[in-house]
C-alpha cells in the first residue's frame, strides 16, 4: 500500500494539466525554500525536481482518497500494536518464611521509568545554540528551569559532537564543556547518545583538518572515533557514527573541498563510492567498544521514495561487508514544512525492518511559525497544528514494533534550528505540543495506579508497559514495604518475594 508511486506518464499528464501560473508559484516557493536553507545544506537539484513531482501528483491523488479515513486506519493499527508490542504480562507471588503463600496482600503498582527512549538534543546545556539557521556558541538561559522541563518529559538526551564545534583548534577537543551535561543527565537516569562522529558536512570537517594531507586527516578521523567511543564508554554507549551518508559525498571527496562548501558536499554518489568510508568508521567504533550501539543516520527517507531506496541499498551493501551497524536512524524534518504521510511512514519503517535492526527516529521537529503545511495535510503551521502533528507522528512511530526511540530536535523556541520548532516558548512556558506529548508519554504510555490483592496462592498479575516499577506491598497487619521490578521485553517477568 503506497500513497505515492512514481509514474512518469501520470506525472507528465498532471503537469500538463496545471496552469502556467500554478507551475510558477511552485517554482517560486521552491526557490524561496532553497534561499532560506542555512542550518542544513540544500538538496541537490534532482531532489527539488522530485519535490515538484511529489506535490503535483500528491494534490491530484488528494482528490481521490479519504485522508481522514486512512489516518484513522493507521492510528488504530498503531494503537493495537502499542498494546501488543509495548506491553508485557507480569506476575508476582508472595510467600512467608516457610514458603507458604500469602493471600490478601494489597499491592499498588506504579511505573517509574520507560524502556522506550523519548529524547531531545542537548543544545543549551552544552553551550551551543542557533542564530540565523547556523550553529554557534551560546550561553544558556535559565538552565535549571530548562533542565527541569527536560527531565519531566524525556529519558534520552543527544550530546552534540560536531567536529567543527568540538575541536575548534587541532588537538584541543572541548570535552570539558560536555562533562557537566553528561554528569547531570546520568544523575537523572537519562540515557545518552553522541551525535555525530563522522559527517562530510562542513560541521564534520573543521577547516584546520582540510589543510592536512588526506591520509593524515583520515588518521585523525579514526583517532577521533576511537578516542570518543573508548573515552565515554559506560556513559555514552550510543552513537550516530556516520551522518547522512546516502546524500553526501564520501570522506575522501570531502577532504578535497578545502573551501568547506556544503553546496559541494550534498551530491549523489554511487553506493560503491560511499560504502568504504562508512564501513571503516563503524568498524573502528565497534573495535573501540563492541558493546556499543552504532546508528547510521539519514534524512529525507520518509518523504522521498528514491532516497528511501538509496539508503536501503547502502545499508544492504554495508551489511554485506559485515559492517557493524546496530541501528537505523531516520530523520523526520525534511522537507521542513512537511506533514508526513502515515502511509509513507509505515512504508519506510516496514522496508527497513527487513534488516532486523532497531529503528531510531533521530530528528523530528514540526514547527509553529505560521508557514504553509506541505505533504500529507494542508493548512498553516500553528501551535495547535504542531501539537496535532506531533501526537499523530509519535503514535504512529511508537506503534511500529521496529521503532525504539523518538527524538525531538530542540526544546525551546529561544534556541532552535527551525523557528517555532520548540516544545516551549522563549520563556520556557509549555506550548500545546509539550502538554500533548506529556499526556502521551507520561500518562497514556505508562502503567500507573494498579491496585490488586493476592489470591489464596499469593498470586497477582498485571499487564504493563515495559520499564521499571515501584511495587508497594501492604500486609494484612498494616505493615508496608516497597519492591522494585523491571518489566522487560522478551524476559520472564515473573517474580517471587519472601515477605
Amino acid at each position: 500500500m503506497a500513497y505515492f508511486n512514481f509514474n512518469p506518464k501520470l506525472t507528465e499528464k498532471i503537469m500538463n494539466d496545471i496552469s502556467l501560473l500554478r507551475k510558477s508559484l511552485i517554482l517560486l516557493s521552491l526557490f524561496a525554500i532553497m534561499v532560506q536553507l542555512n542550518g542544513q545544506p540544500n538538496y541537490n537539484e534532482n531532489i527539488y525536481q522530485q519535490t515538484v513531482l511529489n506535490n503535483t501528483v500528491g494534490k491530484a491523488k488528494n482528490r481521490q482518497i479519504d485522508k481522514t479515513k486512512i489516518e484513522q486506519e493507521y492510528l488504530e493499527k498503531a494503537r493495537q500494536n502499542i498494546e501488543q508490542y509495548r506491553k508485557g504480562d507480569a506476575s508476582l507471588i508472595f510467600i512467608d518464611s516457610k514458603g507458604n503463600p500469602l493471600k490478601n496482600i494489597a499491592v499498588e503498582i506504579n511505573q517509574v521509568s520507560q524502556d522506550f527512549l523519548f529524547g531531545n538534543i542537548a543544545w543549551e546545556i552544552t553551550g551551543l545554540g542557533w542564530k540565523d539557521g547556523g550553529l554557534i556558541d551560546k550561553e544558556p538561559y535559565k538552565l535549571d528551569q530548562l533542565n527541569q522541563k527536560f527531565k519531566e518529559l524525556f529519558n534520552f538526551a543527544i550530546i552534540p559532537y560536531y567536529w567543527t564545534f568540538y575541536e575548534y583548534k587541532a588537538g584541543n577537543p572541548e570535552w570539558q564543556r560536555r562533562e557537566a551535561a553528561i554528569k547531570w543527565y546520568l544523575e537523572n537516569d537519562i540515557t545518552l547518545k553522541g551525535h555525530p562522529l563522522g559527517w562530510t558536512n562542513s560541521y564534520g570537517t573543521p577547516e584546520w583538518l582540510l589543510k592536512l594531507p588526506a591520509d593524515i586527516a583520515t588518521d585523525l578521523l579514526k583517532a577521533r572515533i576511537y578516542e570518543n567511543v573508548i573515552g565515554y564508554k559506560g556513559r555514552v554507549n550510543i552513537w550516530d557514527v556516520v551522518n547522512e551518508p546516502a546524500n553526501t559525498v564520501p570522506w575522501e571527496i570531502a577532504l578535497k573541498d578545502t573551501t568547506n562548501n556544503d553546496n559541494l558536499r550534498y551530491k549523489g554518489m554511487t553506493i560503491d563510492q560511499i560504502a568504504p568510508w562508512v564501513e571503516n568508521a563503524y568498524k573502528w567504533a565497534d573495535h573501540a567498544n563492541p558493546d556499543g550501539t552504532y546508528i547510521l543516520n539519514e534524512f529525507a527517507t520518509l518523504a522521498f521514495p528514491e532516497i528511501r531506496e538509496r539508503f536501503y541499498q547502502l545499508i544492504k551493501e554495508l551489511l554485506r561487508r559485515s559492517t557493524p551497524i546496530k541501528g537505523i536512524g531516520i530523520q523526520a524534518h525534511e522537507p521542513r514544512e512537511e506533514w508526513f504521510s502515515p502511509v509513507e511512514m509505515y512504508a519506510t519503517f516496514d522496508l527497513y525492518s527487513e534488516f532486523n535492526l532497531p529503528i531510531h527516529i533521530t530528528e523530528f521537529m514540526p514547527q509553529s511559525g505560521g508557514k504553509a503545511i506541505t505533504g500529507w495535510r494542508e493548512g498553516i503551521w500553528t501551535e495547535e497544528a504542531q501539537a496535532e502533528c506531533a501526537e499523530q507522528f509519535y503514535t504512529l512511530a511508537f506503534g511500529h514494533p521496529s521503532v525504539v526511540s523518538i527524538n525531538w530536535w530542540g526544546l525551546s523556541d529561544r534556541n532552535i534550528w527551525l523557528p517555532g520548532g520548540g516544545l516551549l516558548d522563549e520563556e520556557y512556558n509549555s506550548k500545546p505540543v509539550y502538554d500533548r506529548l506529556m499526556k502521551l508519554i507520561k500518562e497514556d504510555w505508562m502503567t500507573k495506579n494498579v491496585t490488586l490483592k493476592s489470591d489464596k496462592k499469593g498470586f497477582v498479575e498485571f499487564r504493563g508497559f515495559y520499564g521499571k516499577y515501584r511495587v508497594k506491598i501492604t500486609k494484612p497487619d498494616g505493615t508496608t514495604c516497597v519492591l522494585n521490578v523491571h518489566l522487560k521485553k522478551e524476559a520472564d517477568n515473573h517474580w517471587k518475594f519472601n515477605l
